[in-house]
């Protein structure tokens, strides 16, 4: 029974590990790869699970990829796998970036390296969007929602185009205090007692 739970400790590490390993560009590119992974590929959390999951992860503190993996590890195995989650996932990145402290004058300079940096910004791009959209398939639907998303997205093209100072907490404090002020006027609505 206790090499079960060690080879699942172990299958826990290694799948962040590869998530940790073949993501670049941060938490955010790391999203559509931990929903593959966990969400559909090993369904250890459900897709709505997955999607809270997600948003727990942005708003409290500490990187989302870190916060995820530690919340995953731990549905599975408690805080044993909240730390071997937590450590694979952290792991290549801290390896890979001492490595290239090592020689990040020589690394830079070399023309194949330049190059392969454009390309790895088009692929986080890409998995930036991935992430989102599918977010934004979970959303509830209705006016409110899709109201907040509309406003979250002008305020955000407005601070670009303008480039105004904005910290993106802001957006998520307002959509918290948005929803909370939703939910009492649905529950005053239907006759909810204070």
């Amino acid at each position: 029974m206790r090499v079960k739970r060690w080879q699942r400790l172990m299958e826990l590490f290694g799948v962040f590990f590869k998530i940790g390993l073949f993501t670049f560009g941060g938490g955010y590119a790391m999203i559509s790869l931990i929903g593959h992974e966990v969400g559909e590929r090993r369904r250890w959390i459900g897709e709505d699970e997955l999607t809270e999951v997600f948003a727990i992860a942005e708003s409290t503190p500490g990187p989302i990829a870190v916060n995820c993996a530690t919340y995953v590890g731990y549905r599975r195995e408690g805080v044993a796998g909240s730390l071997w989650a937590t450590l694979g996932v952290v792991l290549p990145s801290f390896v890979i970036i001492y490595v290239i402290s090592l020689f990040f004058e020589h690394f830079m300079a070399m023309t194949v390296v330049a190059n392969a940096f454009r390309g790895i910004q088009v692929a986080v791009a890409f998995l930036i969007l991935r992430a989102g959209l599918r977010l934004a398939r979970k959303l509830p639907k209705g006016w409110f929602a899709l109201g907040l998303c509309a406003v979250a997205a002008a305020v955000v093209l407005a601070v670009n185009a303008f480039g105004w100072r904005f910290s993106t907490i802001w957006l998520i404090l307002c959509g918290g205090a948005a929803g909370l002020l939703a939910g009492r006027v649905a529950k005053l609505g239907k006759g909810g007692s204070r």
